[in-house]
């Protein structure tokens, strides 16, 4: 282990500087001799670090060619043993005078820590048991002009972690496993789409009307047609549209952008799943949803049964399915099929000291009761269905009782893993509702939607009945990786400019 590598992490400035210098002027010394490691333009790499000690038996003797960081070296007499940490995991390499020559172990003497090697040589097993590759030819191919943190204690502090992802992903290897496993759920998802018939489609996401969810946008001018757009908030109103136009099953993962604040479970731009399935309901929507976290569970994990904070999760047992009215009864015991006026319903909130605003209905109210008293206890996959009409404007009543809509919410460990509807295909109610958001609006609700005249027009060319769900990736791979903060599963979240 080099000396550099033991200190940098507690280095006085002074000693970081002495450090950063000489790593420069080894840089001028190469270049002055002709060897500018950054004009090398590629490496035949024959095989990564796992797939060799995984089939060790297969190629042992074998010629390799691997390529990776330098994390480690050992001896600096006539030999010398490195790790070498790639894609996929690290491997030693053993570097000797006698295989590579003279100069080209002079050379290699000078490499630092964290430089991009390429190594070329036979795959054997050391006498201490080691499987390693016993070097005949290596190249600088990447000078680090920065030293890597100390191995040791390795890169801890969180800020620096989620500002510097890089350096976090060289140091940690779990960080890395987190990253390749969300891109197997989102590879998942689309493989259980595709058998299901859905199509994946792009919409835009500067837009003129942001609607679709109850969120604050994010405002931009848009210099060439002079005229201000927003980033989108939810993927609906375009996916609805084109299920007008006859798509009948449609597919969207991306980015949606809303203005509000940060916490472990919320960040500004995320990434959200939307599909619209025609002929179907909320109920169709249940069983893709159930189905769909099976398929995903047994491909990523192995396995139905998940572990988030010491926590057991089953998805293989059939997910609980309750009506919001009857949660909030079992869980806060306030009925309110019992409850017939707002002022009761304000009456009972005040009593058990839940905060209303003069704006809010008994609808609303029922949804803060739910909020405050039932979201916790949802730790079980879970379907809360049937939710009040003025929380939710672009969902079809329930032709029984049309105080209430055909929706869903799917919860688990506590947390709003998914949001489902019989979308409303009326152009008249839906006007009304728009009406009703606008007014909210005014009253200074500025999560409310706007009219949508585009939209509305699409309905009145007809849309089929159809359901519709949003799917939260990133909280998702939170469970699926047992991830405590939001922050940990997305590769540059949203932070703070830093002052110099």
């Amino acid at each position: 282990m080099s000396t550099e590598e033991i200190k940098v992490n507690e280095a006085p400035q002074e000693d970081l500087n002495e450090i950063l210098r000489v790593r420069r002027e080894k840089l001028a010394k190469l270049m002055e001799d002709g060897e500018n490691p950054f004009e090398i333009v590629k490496y035949e790499q024959s095989h990564h670090s796992a797939d060799i000690i995984e089939n060790f038996d297969a190629l042992e003797g074998s010629v390799v060619s691997i390529a990776g960081r330098m994390m480690s070296r050992r001896g600096m007499g006539k030999a010398s043993f490195c790790d070498i940490q790639d894609l996929k995991g690290k491997i030693q390499i053993y570097v000797r005078i006698n295989d590579v020559g003279e100069e080209a172990f002079a050379k290699f003497r000078k490499y630092d820590i964290g430089d991009i090697v390429g190594a070329k040589g036979t795959v054997f097993r050391t006498r201490m048991g080691e499987i390693s590759v016993h070097v005949t030819e290596i190249t600088l191919l990447s000078k680090s002009l920065k030293p890597l943190p100390e191995k040791y204690h390795g890169l801890t502090n969180t800020d620096i972690r989620y500002r510097q992802r890089y350096v976090d992903l060289i140091m940690n290897p779990e960080v890395k496993d987190t990253f390749v496993k969300r891109s197997k759920i989102i590879s998942s998802i689309r493989r259980y789409l595709d058998t299901q018939g859905f199509m994946e489609v792009e919409t835009p996401m500067l837009v003129s009307n942001a609607g679709g969810a109850a969120a604050r946008p994010f405002e931009t001018h848009f210099n060439a047609l002079d005229e201000d757009f927003k980033l989108r908030i939810s993927l609906e109103l375009y996916l609805k549209r084109l299920i007008v136009g006859g798509l009948e099953r449609v597919y969207e993962i991306g980015r949606v952008f809303r203005n509000e604040g940060l916490d472990t479970r919320h960040n500004p731009e995320f990434t959200l799943m939307e599909l619209y399935q025609a002929y179907t309901d909320y109920h169709g929507m249940m069983d893709l949803t159930e189905n769909m976290y099976r398929h995903v569970a047994k491909e990523v994990l192995g396995t139905t049964k998940l572990v988030y904070n010491g926590i057991e999760m089953d998805l293989g047992k059939p997910f609980e399915r309750i009506t919001m009215v009857d949660a909030v009864k079992k869980y806060s015991g306030v009925d309110f099929d019992e409850i017939k006026t707002v002022e009761e319903a304000r009456a009972i909130a005040k009593e058990k000291h839940i905060e209303v605003e003069p704006r809010h209905k008994k609808g609303d109210i029922l949804n803060l009761f739910f909020e405050e008293f039932v979201e916790e206890h949802l730790v079980q996959p879970t379907f809360v269905m049937d939710h009040p009409i003025e929380i939710s404007p672009l969902t079809k009543k329930k032709p029984e009782d049309p105080n209430y809509v055909e929706r869903f919410e799917f919860f688990m460990n506590g947390w709003e893993m998914a949001n489902a509807y019989s979308e409303l295909n009326d152009p008249i109610d839906q006007r009304e509702r728009f009406k009703d958001q606008e007014e909210q609006l005014s009253q200074g609700n500025d999560e409310a939607n706007t009219t949508d005249e585009d939209f509305l027009n699409a309905l009145e060319i007809g849309m089929p009945p159809t359901g519709g769900i949003g799917f939260g990736i990133d909280r998702m791979t939170m469970l699926f990786t047992d991830s405590a903060a939001i922050r940990d599963v997305l590769l540059f979240p949203t932070m703070k400019t830093e002052k110099e």
